[in-house]
């Protein structure tokens, strides 16, 4: 061992000093080619050797470089190659040696050349002008001798390293031989043999696969375990791991050299363990030691539990997601989206249409039961399944109707080779296979022991196909969503139920009369029927009642109870009372309605707005009873809020309620609207009004499109409360259509208004009316002078129908009765309600006005 040490070290001291002398052989040429390079390229090298005497410029340069820089010789020459310097003076003029025309066009080079003094190292390189042109070439040289003397003071530093080496060798030899010794207790080469192949035993024999992969990422080591699990090809040590076929995942993280504890990782159709270890911790050879357990048992138990949980997960969802409204299609729409793509990849619910209508469905009869497809979801646009809104028959008998007649699930695992599924419409079965789907699994919505629809799993992506543990956990989800979907369903019911009652209680028409161009809006609330409400009655004397209410509550309750109160406002304005006495009477009638009422189901909180158009007088008297004021919009398209006492809500009493009598020019509109137009929860009254005006101002428009700009403009989403809006464009009744005159009291002018009457109709054409209205102007004209106080006054108005009105100073009325076959009076009155359509009294500030009607067979137009 010492001999080949000794041997090695002579080597090395060999090659030491051929190395230096080949190092030093390249700094040579280095210096000659630096030396040349910087006296080329210095400033007036070029200018010199462009001048009329170049080596007078040139020589003292090139001396004091060759003598700083200890090279041989600094030449330099013209283009043409004649000497301009030299350390020997005779030279100078005479032409150097070489291929120097090749330094000429621009490439330096450097040779090892014979010179006249032996071998030398010379580098030719080119002086260029500004231009780019040659001016000149600058040689510099060094003797090969002068190179070696650079290598020889390192020849007695190897040789002295190389003594100090063996000695250095001999003795760690004579160390390690010691510590092997200790370390292997004195074995000896056959007991090393036998414990090496021991420990190579034991290392295959082990159920766990062992990898050694060295610091460069190259397998080393691999037992037969390792082999096995990672099915390794031949050969494989000495080869990096990312190139033995592993998956990249695996590859990547046995190449890491990091630690790692049981990160899983594939291998073909296992799933291995795998923990990391370096091996240079404690002074072994750097790299990383791998074991690998598989776990592909393991993780298929903590996969069927990682399903279970995820079920659980999803049933968790669908109790938070499935009913959050009592609306039947958006409940089949949640279970559809709970269930796929998290279950199935797509999942349809198919409802019964009375269960659409909020109707009881029939048990199936062994007839075809109607369904509906109300739900479908995480199918492609192109999907082949049925539409939404298609009606699919399912008959009990047939395989669709399994699950309908029995009420279980009916399982497809296999569609494909399912002959019954085929059966019933072999066409849309190809095209469900063509598209990809490959199991299914239909379960029956029922609830109370009714069948409410069928919700169908299908899967196409997901490769696993439907068995019995996705069967019982399809049952318990669909049971779930089958209440949520009853639930709607009776809500549904009850909700239309509601509406239609409340729509019954509205009006279903406007009524005709002239004084007012009307239209209206009613929204019912997203959360169910309300007790808002309007009307528009016809009034005597060509005048018109609007009409807006507000019932607080929601429901059946306040449903009847706005039909009640919309019931009695109608009877009260027979009487033609005021606005504010018809809001008193009212007042009072609910105040006693709330004390006959049981406990909770008081109305007190009802609110109204009372309004009573006059087209002769051009005037509108208005009274609220806490409800929101109208808005006035003029024929210019200036809006304004009048100003009324708002009055306390119906119910409350105690305190009596103010008229206020409002300037309504014609063309103008009055706005009526209850509270869920401009009231919000995310939106201040105040906030509401503005944009009402802003709604309503601007340009002339009709009632109905001012009624779509204003909920266009307010209601961006459906209500939270009812909404009633009720616009009334005002006219005026023509003044050749209206006449009056003054009675003297005494019965001899009772002719005279007579033939007043009759000359009056007679320029507007109403001759055929002369008669009927003398009969009745002379009774209505004696009553006030006989039974009456001055003044007496007649008026004639010619609108949708004759009106006759005579009114006084006295506030008694006459009373129709039937006359005694001996009385000589008492019949007037009976004569007047047999001619007229409709007659009666209305009470004034100064008195009273009797009033009849006579309809017209074509009314005129306004």
């Amino acid at each position: 061992m010492l001999g080949i040490t000794t041997l090695l070290v002579v080597t090395a001291v060999v090659a030491l000093v051929v190395q230096g002398r080949h190092d030093s052989m390249n700094v040579a040429r280095a210096r000659s080619l630096s030396v040349a390079e910087t006296f080329a390229h210095a400033p007036g090298v070029a200018a010199a050797l462009d001048s009329k005497d170049p080596t007078t410029l040139l020589q003292p340069r090139a001396e004091d470089v060759r003598r700083s820089t200890g090279v041989e010789y600094v030449v330099v020459a013209g283009t043409n190659g004649i000497r301009y310097t030299h350390p020997d003076i005779a030279l100078i003029g005479d032409r150097i040696v070489g291929p120097y025309k090749e330094a000429l066009e621009g490439d330096a080079y450097t040779r090892t050349v014979t010179a006249s003094h032996g071998l030398a190292v010379n580098s030719v390189v080119p002086v260029p002008r500004p231009d780019g042109t040659a001016a000149g070439l600058v040689s510099v040289g060094i003797k090969v001798e002068t190179v070696n003397k650079l290598a020889y003071p390192s020849i007695p530093l190897a040789l002295g390293a190389a003594v100090a080496a063996l000695v250095l060798t001999a003795g760690g030899a004579a160390l390690v031989s010691r510590r092997l010794g200790r370390q292997t207790r004195g074995l000896g080469p056959a007991e090393m043999t036998r414990m090496y192949e021991h420990h190579d035993a034991v290392l295959h024999a082990v159920r766990e696969g062992v990898l050694i992969i060295g610091a460069d990422g190259r397998l080393v080591l691999a037992n037969d375990e390792a082999r096995r699990l990672l099915d390794l090809p031949a050969g494989a040590e000495g080869r990096a791991v990312t190139t033995l076929g592993l998956h990249p995942r695996t590859a990547e993280l046995l190449a890491s050299g990091r630690v790692a504890t049981d990160e899983l990782r594939p291998a073909g159709n296992r799933l291995l363990a795998v923990n990391l270890r370096p091996t240079g911790e404690r002074g072994g050879p750097p790299g990383t030691v791998a074991t690998l357990r598989d776990t592909t048992e393991l993780q298929a138990l903590t996969g069927r539990a990682e399903t279970v949980r995820e079920r659980l997960m999803l049933l968790y969802r669908a109790g938070a997601r499935i009913g959050t409204t009592l609306d039947v299609t958006t409940t089949a729409q949640e279970l559809a989206e709970v269930a796929a793509p998290g279950f199935a990849d797509c999942a349809t619910v198919d409802l019964a249409d009375p269960v659409l209508r909020g109707e009881e469905p029939e048990p199936p009869s062994g007839e075809v039961m109607d369904m509906r497809r109300t739900a479908l979801h995480g199918a492609r646009p192109d999907h082949p399944l049925y539409p939404l809104g298609r009606v699919i028959g399912f008959v009990p008998t047939s395989p669709e109707g399994l699950g309908t007649s029995s009420g279980h699930t009916w399982l497809v695992p296999d569609l494909a080779a399912s002959q019954q599924w085929r059966l019933p419409d072999p066409g849309q079965a190809a095209r469900i296979l063509e598209y990809g789907f490959h199991s299914l699994l239909s379960v029956p919505l029922h609830a109370r022991g009714v069948i409410l629809g069928m919700a169908n799993f299908w899967r196409a992506q997901n490769e696993a196909p439907f068995d019995a543990e996705d069967l019982s956990f399809a049952e318990e989800l669909v049971a779930r969503a089958a209440v949520s979907v009853d639930n709607a369903r009776r809500y549904t019911r009850e909700h239309e139920m509601a509406v239609t009652l409340q729509r019954s209680l509205l009006p279903s028409g406007l009524p005709e009369q002239n004084a007012l161009d009307v239209a209206y809006r009613y929204l019912p609330a997203q959360a169910g029927v309300s007790g808002d409400w309007f009307d528009v009655i016809p009034l005597s004397g060509a005048r018109v009642a609007l009409v807006v209410g507000d019932v607080v509550g929601h429901g059946l309750h306040a449903a009847a109870t706005m039909g009640r109160l919309r019931t009695t406002v109608a009877n009260f304005s027979t009487l033609d009372l005021p606005p504010d006495e018809l809001l008193s009477h009212l007042d009072e009638l609910v105040a006693r309605m709330d004390q006959n009422e049981t406990a909770g189901a008081a109305i007190t909180g009802a609110t109204c707005l009372y309004a009573i158009y006059d087209a002769v007088s051009g005037r509108c008297s208005v009274a609220r009873a806490g409800h929101p004021g109208p808005a006035l919009v003029l024929p210019d398209g200036t809006v304004e809020f009048p100003e009324i006492p708002a009055g306390l809500p119906l119910g409350i009493g105690g305190m009596p309620f103010e008229a206020t009598e409002l300037e309504v020019p014609e063309g103008s509109r009055l706005v009526l609207y209850t509270d869920g137009l401009i009231e919000r929860r995310d939106r201040d009254i105040d906030d509401g009004l503005e944009q009402l005006r802003d709604a309503l101002a601007g340009r002339d428009r009709t009632p109905e499109e001012t009624c779509d700009d204003v909920l266009e403009a307010l209601l961006t989403s459906r209500p939270g409360d009812d909404v009633a809006l009720l616009v009334a464009r005002t006219r005026t009744l023509d003044p050749a259509r209206r006449v009056q005159w003054q009675v003297d009291p005494d019965p001899a002018a009772v002719a005279g208004v007579r033939k007043e009457a009759i000359r009056w109709l007679a320029d507007r054409g109403l001759d055929e009316e002369g008669f009927v209205t003398e009969l009745i102007l002379s009774e209505l004209v004696t009553n006030a002078i006989r039974y009456g106080s001055e003044p007496i006054s007649v008026r004639l108005l010619y609108d949708r129908a004759l009106i006759c009105e005579v009114s006084d100073c006295s506030s008694t009325s006459p009373h129709m009765r039937y006359a005694a076959t001996t009385d000589e009076g008492g019949r007037g009155l009976f004569l007047v309600a047999q001619f007229a359509e409709r007659w009666g009294t209305r009470y004034t500030e100064r008195g009273k006005v009797i009033w009849s009607e006579q309809s017209l067979d074509e009314p005129p137009r306004p």
